[in-house]
């Protein structure tokens, strides 16, 4: 069974920076999306940054330009830079992954969260 472990997040103040780190562990054969979501309170959650098989990234509309992220398949690890943070990013952040175990058995797990508070 694919298992996510996340590191990073904490408190900082409004224009601080602050990184994510999450690595996959289990069978896996391939990772096709790895990422990261958030959920702040009274909202539902929201993709932040997923990377994709062969490099492709998106991000959300709110972090491009101040967020970025990064994969290492030699790791099975994607990282999330965040700089420039405002209030708004207060959020429980979780990593994503999508892939396969084997060719035949794929996989969508999720890590356990970690907190993002930006204040002053």
């Amino acid at each position: 069974q694919v298992q996510l472990v996340e590191s990073g997040g904490g408190e900082v103040q409004p224009g601080g920076s602050l990184s994510l780190s999450c690595a996959a562990s289990g069978t896996i054969f391939r990772i096709i999306a790895m990422g990261w979501y958030r959920q702040a309170p009274g909202k539902q959650r929201e993709l932040v940054a997923v990377a994709y098989f062969r490099a492709h990234t998106t991000y959300a509309d709110s972090v491009k330009g101040r967020f970025t992220i990064s994969r290492d398949d030699t790791k099975n690890a994607v990282y999330l830079q965040m700089d420039s943070l405002k209030p708004e990013d207060t959020a429980v952040y979780s990593c994503n992954a999508k892939g396969y175990e084997t060719p035949g058995q794929s996989f969508d797990v999720w890590g356990q969260g970690t907190q993002v508070t930006v204040s002053s």
